[in-house]
């Protein structure tokens, strides 16, 4: 009878989660807050538009330089200065006075989260069995759908009681106590923390993707952008990251004005395909281990996300002909199912590749979706001023799922970055 490996490692999995939840939570504030924002400081939708890409151009900029000071100095320290960063930009967003402010603001709070994600990869690369990688990827990103999800109707309720200002007030708070206890409870790799026992830690060594020492954790960019699998990654995680920017940004108000909904309703639709993303990672986050298993590497990555890029284009496109609001909600909720199916086993190849560059080779990969994130909340507003319809925004959505679909097929997790030094 085999020995019982014991399952702390698994608080690492919650405190991922949680962290990701908030990182959202703070995301999204923005989205309910949008029309006291425009009405406060007198702001026109393309100006609007502005704002909330402001942050994704922050965040997109930020991604390899703080994925790259993960590998370098370590996730514990890094990602606390993040932590705390990103929480007193949160604050600040309150403090803005006028549009350039806001802007300002936004871009700073967006630089501020960008390293979170990557770093938490590079810890993952450390703390994470691989025949785990793809549930706690799975697990990790449903806390960020999940805190935007309940963040739409909670703010919005808020935001009557309270006033926009006031709730990032707040959430920025919550972000500096987070930060104090990850910098306390969290180590950067098991073998350093007391908590664990000898037994879990001996089995997380053995069976964790192993570092290649001779190589370190210091590969120049150029080199990381040699590797065609990379390059894959980033074209693919544009497509994603697209439509599921609009569901942070635009989809609240969009149905608001279009089906001409009251602010907390409008919030309890807007939730339903972050919902529906949640479980999508959930049931990719399962795929991809369970494929794993079975001893098929490539698959696991690959079926998965074509399975979620295809579900991608078929929900949005079915949004178009939908004439009520719960029904085009419903046929993006299977657009987000989709596009968070993606995501452990886009995450999952970063570390297969990666391996101990795992933060910067993540950091470029969500750089280049992220700049696909600027796009979509630029794209929408223009695109509708200049066509007056909605309906040109999701055709291109549906067109970057399909190249996503066309880049996976030639995305390899066994051929490592070091291999193309």
């Amino acid at each position: 009878m085999g020995t019982r490996i014991p399952t702390k490692r698994y608080g690492f999995f919650l405190g991922s989660f949680l962290i990701t939840l908030l990182l959202y939570v703070d995301r999204v504030c923005i989205s309910s807050a949008k029309d006291s924002i425009s009405a406060d400081l007198s702001l026109t939708d393309i100006q609007m538009g502005w704002v909330l890409s402001a942050f994704a151009l922050g965040y997109a900029l930020f991604q390899v330089p703080g994925g790259t000071l993960g590998d370098k100095y370590g996730v514990r320290r890094v990602m606390t200065t993040i932590m705390v960063l990103w929480s007193i930009f949160t604050a600040l967003t309150g403090v803005a006075w006028n549009y350039i402010s806001m802007l300002f603001f936004r871009f700073v709070f967006g630089a501020g989260e960008a390293g979170a994600f990557p770093n938490i990869s590079r810890a993952a690369f450390s703390w994470v069995p691989t025949k785990e990688r793809g549930i706690f990827q799975g697990i990790n990103f449903s806390g960020s759908r999940l805190g935007a999800a309940f963040a739409l109707p909670l703010v919005a309720y808020l935001i009557d009681v309270w006033g926009w200002k006031n709730i990032f007030y707040f959430f920025g708070a919550i972000g500096v106590v987070f930060a104090v206890l990850f910098f306390t409870l969290f180590r950067n790799k098991p073998e350093e923390h007391s908590g664990l026992s000898d037994i879990e830690k001996e089995y997380i060594v053995k069976n964790r993707q192993q570092e290649v020492e001779k190589i370190g954790g210091n590969l120049p960019i150029k080199t990381v952008l040699r590797s065609k699998n990379v390059i894959l990654a980033m074209i693919q995680y544009i497509g994603s990251n697209f439509i599921f920017f609009f569901m942070l940004t635009w989809l609240f108000p969009y149905i608001k004005a279009k089906y001409e909904l009251s602010l907390v309703t409008t919030g309890f639709y807007a939730m339903l395909p972050l919902l529906a993303g949640a479980v999508g990672n959930w049931v990719s986050g399962f795929m991809v281990d369970s494929i794993y298993k079975k001893g098929k590497w490539k698959q696991s990555r690959q079926i998965p996300a074509t399975i979620g890029f295809i579900l991608v284009v078929i929900g949005i496109l079915s949004s178009l002909y939908m004439d009520t609001a719960l029904a085009s909600v419903l046929c993006l909720s299977v657009a987000i199912f989709g596009a968070d199916m993606t995501l452990s086993p886009s995450w999952s190849f970063c570390m297969d590749i990666g391996e101990e560059n795992s933060g910067k080779v993540s950091g470029m990969m969500n750089m280049a979706g992220n700049l696909g994130a600027f796009s979509t909340a630029l794209a929408f507003p223009y695109l509708r001023d200049w066509t007056g319809s909605d309906e040109p925004f999701f055709y291109v959505a549906a067109v970057l799922g399909v190249i996503a679909i066309f880049c996976w097929s030639f995305m390899n997790p066994n051929k490592k970055l070091n291999d193309d030094i």
